[in-house]
């Protein structure tokens, strides 16, 4: 059997570690409220569009719809998934590695039928 060893925190080491659990706490409902926010502008944008409001066109609206889905993307990836702490090197390079093949294969499927 293993033996189970018990290591005891130190005052010091206690309140560090309160400390960055409350900033990290910050950080994520900050977050949450920007995606939020976002959401909520694109739902008032395509709303707008529908309601036939000068200067939001579908050539406007699907851009920065798009853009934001990958601003919310981005942000849940790094935030919620934990890949702005330390340790995650390797498969923040895999899912970037992933990112950009699944990017750049249909662009070269493209590309070659339609020149």
């Amino acid at each position: 059997m293993a033996e189970i060893e018990v290591y005891k925190r130190t005052p010091a080491e206690q309140a560090l570690l309160k400390k960055r659990a409350k900033q990290s706490m910050k950080g994520q409902i900050m977050m949450f409220s920007l995606m939020i926010f976002l959401t909520l502008i694109s739902f008032s944008m395509v709303v707008a569009f529908e309601s036939g409001v000068a200067g939001f066109s579908k050539y406007f609206i699907v851009p920065m719809l798009m853009l934001f889905a990958a601003v919310q993307v981005g942000l849940q990836l790094f935030y919620f998934m934990h890949m702005s702490e330390k340790g995650h090197g390797i498969p923040q390079m895999f899912m970037f590695t992933g990112v950009m093949l699944g990017f750049l294969i249909p662009l070269t499927f493209v590309t070659i039928v339609w020149w």
